[in-house]
Protein backbone atom coordinates (compact mmCIF):
# COMPACT_ATOMS: atom_id res chain seq x y z
CA UNK A 1 0.00 0.00 0.00
CA UNK A 2 0.94 3.38 -1.07
CA UNK A 3 1.89 5.53 1.83
CA UNK A 4 0.27 8.61 1.83
CA UNK A 5 1.89 12.32 0.94
CA UNK A 6 1.42 14.22 3.69
CA UNK A 7 0.77 17.61 3.44
CA UNK A 8 2.89 21.10 5.61
CA UNK A 9 -0.57 22.12 7.79
CA UNK A 10 1.79 25.07 9.53
CA UNK A 11 2.23 26.41 5.79
CA UNK A 12 -2.09 26.74 5.52
CA UNK A 13 -3.52 30.24 6.15
CA UNK A 14 -6.57 30.00 7.97
CA UNK A 15 -8.96 30.12 4.65
CA UNK A 16 -6.76 27.54 3.31
CA UNK A 17 -7.62 25.34 6.72
CA UNK A 18 -10.85 26.14 7.02
CA UNK A 19 -11.44 24.39 4.01
CA UNK A 20 -9.28 21.34 4.61
CA UNK A 21 -10.95 20.37 7.60
CA UNK A 22 -14.42 20.89 6.73
CA UNK A 23 -13.13 18.62 3.71
CA UNK A 24 -12.54 15.90 6.50
CA UNK A 25 -16.20 16.38 7.54
CA UNK A 26 -14.47 18.66 10.46
CA UNK A 27 -16.71 22.00 11.95
CA UNK A 28 -15.22 25.35 10.39
CA UNK A 29 -14.55 26.53 14.24
CA UNK A 30 -12.13 23.72 14.72
CA UNK A 31 -9.63 25.35 11.95
CA UNK A 32 -9.37 28.92 14.22
CA UNK A 33 -9.06 26.32 16.86
CA UNK A 34 -5.92 24.74 15.08
CA UNK A 35 -4.42 27.36 14.04
CA UNK A 36 -4.06 29.53 17.15
CA UNK A 37 -2.48 25.95 18.56
CA UNK A 38 0.16 26.54 15.73
CA UNK A 39 0.53 30.33 15.90
CA UNK A 40 -0.74 31.47 18.90
CA UNK A 41 -0.13 29.15 21.16
CA UNK A 42 3.37 27.73 19.53
CA UNK A 43 2.38 24.19 20.33
CA UNK A 44 5.04 22.05 18.88
CA UNK A 45 3.12 18.80 18.22
CA UNK A 46 -0.79 18.12 17.54
CA UNK A 47 -0.81 16.18 21.06
CA UNK A 48 -0.60 19.51 23.20
CA UNK A 49 -3.78 20.52 21.19
CA UNK A 50 -5.93 19.11 24.49
CA UNK A 51 -9.22 21.51 23.14
CA UNK A 52 -9.15 18.96 19.98
CA UNK A 53 -10.70 15.21 20.00
CA UNK A 54 -8.25 12.54 20.32
CA UNK A 55 -9.60 10.74 17.06
CA UNK A 56 -9.45 13.95 15.07
CA UNK A 57 -5.61 14.52 16.62
CA UNK A 58 -5.12 11.29 15.25
CA UNK A 59 -6.61 12.21 11.93
CA UNK A 60 -4.44 15.51 11.50
CA UNK A 61 -1.17 13.26 12.09
CA UNK A 62 -1.92 10.65 9.68
CA UNK A 63 -2.52 13.11 6.83
CA UNK A 64 -0.57 16.14 8.06
CA UNK A 65 3.05 17.49 9.55
CA UNK A 66 2.89 20.25 11.86
CA UNK A 67 6.56 21.41 11.29
CA UNK A 68 8.35 22.21 14.54
CA UNK A 69 11.91 22.71 14.48
CA UNK A 70 14.53 22.29 17.48
CA UNK A 71 17.93 23.99 18.24
CA UNK A 72 21.32 21.68 17.16
CA UNK A 73 23.71 24.41 18.22
CA UNK A 74 23.02 27.81 20.09
CA UNK A 75 25.71 30.00 20.44
CA UNK A 76 25.30 32.86 22.85
CA UNK A 77 27.74 35.87 22.85
CA UNK A 78 29.65 36.92 25.94
CA UNK A 79 29.45 40.42 25.04
CA UNK A 80 25.88 41.28 24.32
CA UNK A 81 23.62 38.42 24.88
CA UNK A 82 22.86 37.43 21.15
CA UNK A 83 22.27 33.97 20.42
CA UNK A 84 22.90 32.39 16.94
CA UNK A 85 20.42 29.32 16.15
CA UNK A 86 20.93 26.24 14.20
CA UNK A 87 18.57 24.45 13.12
CA UNK A 88 17.77 20.92 11.27
CA UNK A 89 15.15 20.61 9.00
CA UNK A 90 13.04 18.05 8.30
CA UNK A 91 15.47 17.06 5.50
CA UNK A 92 17.89 17.13 7.19
CA UNK A 93 18.91 20.73 5.67
CA UNK A 94 20.37 23.12 8.43
CA UNK A 95 19.34 26.94 8.67
CA UNK A 96 20.46 29.34 11.08
CA UNK A 97 18.65 32.18 12.69
CA UNK A 98 20.05 35.30 15.37
CA UNK A 99 18.25 36.37 18.43
CA UNK A 100 19.32 39.58 19.40
CA UNK A 101 17.82 41.55 22.79
CA UNK A 102 17.54 45.45 22.84
CA UNK A 103 16.00 47.93 24.39
CA UNK A 104 12.81 48.67 22.35
CA UNK A 105 12.50 44.63 22.26
CA UNK A 106 13.42 41.48 20.71
CA UNK A 107 14.58 40.93 17.01
CA UNK A 108 14.86 37.97 15.43
CA UNK A 109 16.57 37.36 12.38
CA UNK A 110 15.24 34.88 10.39
CA UNK A 111 16.87 32.94 6.46
CA UNK A 112 14.81 32.23 3.58
CA UNK A 113 16.35 29.77 1.79
CA UNK A 114 19.05 27.08 2.45
CA UNK A 115 22.05 28.76 1.00
CA UNK A 116 21.89 31.04 -1.54
CA UNK A 117 22.31 31.67 -5.18
CA UNK A 118 22.95 35.42 -5.73
CA UNK A 119 26.68 34.69 -5.19
CA UNK A 120 27.90 38.10 -3.74
CA UNK A 121 31.35 38.41 -3.09
CA UNK A 122 31.56 39.55 0.44
CA UNK A 123 28.78 36.64 1.94
CA UNK A 124 29.41 33.54 3.09
CA UNK A 125 25.86 32.74 2.73
CA UNK A 126 26.74 31.77 -1.29
CA UNK A 127 29.93 29.81 -0.96
CA UNK A 128 27.96 26.58 -1.28
CA UNK A 129 25.16 27.81 -3.73
CA UNK A 130 21.44 27.46 -3.08
CA UNK A 131 20.11 24.11 -1.50
CA UNK A 132 16.62 24.99 -2.27
CA UNK A 133 13.54 27.19 -0.91
CA UNK A 134 12.30 27.13 2.81
CA UNK A 135 8.36 26.91 3.26
CA UNK A 136 6.46 29.06 5.03
CA UNK A 137 5.99 26.96 7.74
CA UNK A 138 9.90 26.95 8.08
CA UNK A 139 10.59 30.44 8.14
CA UNK A 140 7.77 31.14 10.77
CA UNK A 141 9.13 27.73 13.06
CA UNK A 142 12.38 29.74 12.95
CA UNK A 143 10.60 32.67 15.20
CA UNK A 144 8.49 30.19 17.29
CA UNK A 145 11.54 28.07 18.10
CA UNK A 146 13.20 30.88 19.52
CA UNK A 147 10.34 32.22 21.46
CA UNK A 148 10.18 28.95 22.79
CA UNK A 149 13.62 28.33 23.69
CA UNK A 150 13.53 31.71 24.96
CA UNK A 151 10.21 32.29 26.86
CA UNK A 152 10.31 35.91 25.40
CA UNK A 153 7.94 37.55 23.05
CA UNK A 154 9.52 38.10 19.89
CA UNK A 155 8.57 42.20 18.16
CA UNK A 156 10.81 42.58 15.75
CA UNK A 157 11.32 40.25 12.47
CA UNK A 158 14.00 40.55 9.87
CA UNK A 159 14.39 38.60 6.82
CA UNK A 160 18.03 38.98 6.38
CA UNK A 161 19.63 36.25 7.13
CA UNK A 162 20.98 32.82 4.89
CA UNK A 163 18.92 33.48 1.69
CA UNK A 164 17.75 36.00 -1.42
CA UNK A 165 13.85 36.51 0.77
CA UNK A 166 12.50 37.44 -3.18
CA UNK A 167 14.11 34.80 -4.84
CA UNK A 168 11.71 32.78 -2.44
CA UNK A 169 8.58 35.13 -3.28
CA UNK A 170 5.45 33.19 -3.17
CA UNK A 171 6.54 31.40 -0.01
CA UNK A 172 7.75 34.98 1.73
CA UNK A 173 4.47 36.59 0.89
CA UNK A 174 2.43 33.85 2.94
CA UNK A 175 4.98 33.65 5.45
CA UNK A 176 4.54 37.73 6.02
CA UNK A 177 0.78 37.37 5.75
CA UNK A 178 0.58 34.76 8.29
CA UNK A 179 3.02 36.48 10.69
CA UNK A 180 1.75 39.61 10.84
CA UNK A 181 -1.98 38.01 10.99
CA UNK A 182 -3.87 38.69 13.94
CA UNK A 183 -4.79 35.20 14.76
CA UNK A 184 -0.92 34.43 15.05
CA UNK A 185 1.71 36.34 16.43
CA UNK A 186 0.21 39.58 14.99
CA UNK A 187 3.24 41.30 14.48
CA UNK A 188 3.12 45.04 13.19
CA UNK A 189 4.21 44.92 9.76
CA UNK A 190 5.76 48.22 10.69
CA UNK A 191 8.30 45.93 13.05
CA UNK A 192 8.65 43.54 9.58
CA UNK A 193 11.98 44.52 7.36
CA UNK A 194 12.43 42.09 3.96
CA UNK A 195 16.01 42.20 3.08
CA UNK A 196 16.93 41.91 -1.17
CA UNK A 197 19.98 42.09 -3.43
CA UNK A 198 17.58 43.47 -5.64
CA UNK A 199 15.27 41.49 -7.71
CA UNK A 200 13.64 44.40 -9.53
CA UNK A 201 10.55 42.77 -10.98
CA UNK A 202 9.67 40.88 -7.39
CA UNK A 203 10.68 44.65 -5.88
CA UNK A 204 7.65 45.70 -8.14
CA UNK A 205 4.99 42.43 -7.50
CA UNK A 206 5.78 43.42 -3.80
CA UNK A 207 4.90 46.95 -4.22
CA UNK A 208 1.30 46.09 -5.10
CA UNK A 209 0.73 44.05 -2.38
CA UNK A 210 0.94 47.91 -0.60
CA UNK A 211 2.34 46.06 2.62
CA UNK A 212 3.51 48.16 5.76
CA UNK A 213 6.69 46.43 5.57
CA UNK A 214 10.14 48.09 5.34
CA UNK A 215 12.21 47.28 2.48
CA UNK A 216 16.03 47.27 2.81
CA UNK A 217 17.64 47.50 -0.30
CA UNK A 218 21.50 45.72 -0.42
CA UNK A 219 23.41 48.03 -2.54
CA UNK A 220 26.87 48.11 -1.07
CA UNK A 221 28.03 49.98 -4.05
CA UNK A 222 27.20 52.99 -5.50
CA UNK A 223 28.33 52.80 -8.93
CA UNK A 224 26.98 49.95 -11.84
CA UNK A 225 31.01 49.62 -12.17
CA UNK A 226 31.93 48.47 -8.62
CA UNK A 227 28.45 47.01 -7.78
CA UNK A 228 28.73 44.58 -10.31
CA UNK A 229 32.56 43.55 -8.80
CA UNK A 230 30.58 42.68 -5.65
CA UNK A 231 27.30 41.42 -6.94
CA UNK A 232 26.37 39.00 -9.44
CA UNK A 233 23.03 40.75 -9.76
CA UNK A 234 24.51 43.78 -10.77
CA UNK A 235 25.01 42.46 -14.11
CA UNK A 236 21.23 42.41 -14.36
CA UNK A 237 19.67 44.71 -13.33
CA UNK A 238 21.38 48.64 -13.47
CA UNK A 239 21.33 50.88 -10.59
CA UNK A 240 18.68 53.26 -12.56
CA UNK A 241 16.81 50.43 -12.50
CA UNK A 242 16.94 49.44 -9.07
CA UNK A 243 16.07 53.51 -7.86
CA UNK A 244 13.18 53.30 -10.47
CA UNK A 245 11.70 49.95 -8.25
CA UNK A 246 12.24 51.49 -5.08
CA UNK A 247 11.13 54.64 -5.85
CA UNK A 248 7.53 52.34 -7.41
CA UNK A 249 7.72 50.61 -3.79
CA UNK A 250 7.65 53.78 -2.04
CA UNK A 251 4.81 55.70 -4.16
CA UNK A 252 2.79 52.33 -3.82
CA UNK A 253 3.40 52.03 0.26
CA UNK A 254 4.48 55.13 1.72
CA UNK A 255 7.61 53.17 3.43
CA UNK A 256 10.51 54.46 3.12
CA UNK A 257 13.73 52.70 1.47
CA UNK A 258 16.61 51.29 3.81
CA UNK A 259 19.96 51.22 2.43
CA UNK A 260 21.91 48.27 2.99
CA UNK A 261 25.74 49.22 2.70
CA UNK A 262 28.98 47.05 3.79
CA UNK A 263 31.81 49.32 3.97
CA UNK A 264 35.00 47.48 2.80
CA UNK A 265 38.35 49.06 3.40
CA UNK A 266 39.70 50.53 0.28
CA UNK A 267 36.94 49.20 -2.40
CA UNK A 268 33.46 51.19 -1.45
CA UNK A 269 34.22 53.14 0.99
CA UNK A 270 36.05 56.74 -0.26
CA UNK A 271 34.46 59.92 -0.26
CA UNK A 272 33.47 60.05 -4.23
CA UNK A 273 31.07 56.50 -3.05
CA UNK A 274 29.35 58.20 0.02
CA UNK A 275 28.90 61.92 -2.57
CA UNK A 276 27.44 58.90 -4.89
CA UNK A 277 25.42 57.33 -2.69
CA UNK A 278 23.83 60.67 -1.18
CA UNK A 279 22.92 61.21 -4.84
CA UNK A 280 21.20 57.80 -4.63
CA UNK A 281 19.64 58.24 -1.06
CA UNK A 282 18.58 62.18 -1.29
CA UNK A 283 16.09 61.89 -3.32
CA UNK A 284 13.83 59.31 -2.08
CA UNK A 285 14.76 60.09 1.36
CA UNK A 286 16.23 56.68 1.92
CA UNK A 287 17.77 55.87 5.69
CA UNK A 288 21.10 54.70 4.63
CA UNK A 289 22.58 51.50 7.14
CA UNK A 290 26.60 51.36 7.18
CA UNK A 291 27.53 47.80 8.29
CA UNK A 292 31.06 46.91 8.95
CA UNK A 293 31.70 44.05 7.07
CA UNK A 294 31.87 40.97 8.25
CA UNK A 295 35.43 39.07 8.25
CA UNK A 296 34.57 35.83 5.70
CA UNK A 297 37.82 33.32 5.65
CA UNK A 298 36.95 32.48 2.17
CA UNK A 299 36.80 35.80 1.24
CA UNK A 300 39.79 38.45 1.18
CA UNK A 301 37.52 41.85 2.21
CA UNK A 302 38.63 44.11 5.22
CA UNK A 303 36.44 46.16 6.46
CA UNK A 304 36.94 49.11 6.71
CA UNK A 305 39.07 51.68 9.46
CA UNK A 306 37.23 53.08 12.20
CA UNK A 307 38.22 56.35 10.98
CA UNK A 308 37.45 55.97 7.32
CA UNK A 309 33.70 54.81 8.81
CA UNK A 310 33.06 58.08 10.55
CA UNK A 311 34.19 59.85 7.75
CA UNK A 312 32.20 57.99 5.14
CA UNK A 313 29.19 58.82 7.37
CA UNK A 314 29.97 62.44 7.87
CA UNK A 315 30.45 62.93 4.35
CA UNK A 316 26.46 61.65 3.91
CA UNK A 317 24.95 64.09 7.29
CA UNK A 318 26.68 66.67 5.58
CA UNK A 319 24.66 66.17 2.74
CA UNK A 320 21.24 65.63 4.41
CA UNK A 321 21.23 62.07 4.35
CA UNK A 322 19.51 60.06 6.94
CA UNK A 323 22.14 57.31 8.63
CA UNK A 324 23.29 54.87 11.36
CA UNK A 325 25.92 52.65 11.93
CA UNK A 326 24.63 48.98 12.24
CA UNK A 327 25.55 48.25 15.64
CA UNK A 328 27.46 44.92 15.96
CA UNK A 329 25.49 42.18 17.43
CA UNK A 330 27.40 38.66 18.11
CA UNK A 331 30.30 39.27 16.71
CA UNK A 332 32.56 36.65 18.97
CA UNK A 333 29.86 33.94 17.56
CA UNK A 334 30.13 33.53 13.68
CA UNK A 335 28.21 36.72 13.12
CA UNK A 336 28.51 36.95 9.14
CA UNK A 337 25.46 34.94 7.49
CA UNK A 338 26.08 31.58 6.86
CA UNK A 339 29.33 30.97 8.89
CA UNK A 340 27.46 29.03 11.45
CA UNK A 341 25.68 26.77 9.32
CA UNK A 342 28.73 25.86 6.94
CA UNK A 343 31.38 25.55 10.06
CA UNK A 344 28.83 22.62 10.86
CA UNK A 345 28.66 21.03 7.56
CA UNK A 346 32.40 20.78 7.18
CA UNK A 347 32.52 19.50 10.47
CA UNK A 348 29.75 16.95 9.64
CA UNK A 349 31.70 16.12 6.60
CA UNK A 350 34.93 15.68 8.18
CA UNK A 351 33.28 13.37 11.21
CA UNK A 352 34.51 16.09 13.49
CA UNK A 353 32.85 16.35 16.86
CA UNK A 354 30.41 19.39 16.73
CA UNK A 355 32.17 20.92 19.90
CA UNK A 356 32.72 24.68 20.77
CA UNK A 357 33.96 26.72 17.42
CA UNK A 358 37.16 28.78 18.61
CA UNK A 359 35.99 28.50 22.35
CA UNK A 360 32.58 30.40 22.25
CA UNK A 361 29.96 29.62 24.83
CA UNK A 362 27.76 27.22 23.21
CA UNK A 363 24.06 26.37 25.03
Amino acid sequence: MQEIQKKDIKSMTLPKLEEELTGMGEKAYRAGQLYQWMHKKLAGSFEEMTNLSAQLRTKLGERYTCTCLEPVRVQESAVDGTRKYLFRLGDGNLVESVWMKYRHGNSVCISSQVGCRMGCRFCASTLDGLERNLLPSEMLEQVYAISRHTKERVSNVVVMGTGEPLDNYDNLLVFLKMLTDEDGLHISQRNVTVSTCGLVPQIRLLAREKLGITLALSLHAATDEKRRKLMPIAERYSIRELMDACADYFESTGRRITLEYSLIGGVNDTDRDAEKLSALAGPLGCHVNLIPVNPVEERNFARSSAERIRSFQNKLEKNKINVTIRREMGRDIDGACGQLRRRTMQAMKAKEPLSDFGGRKTC
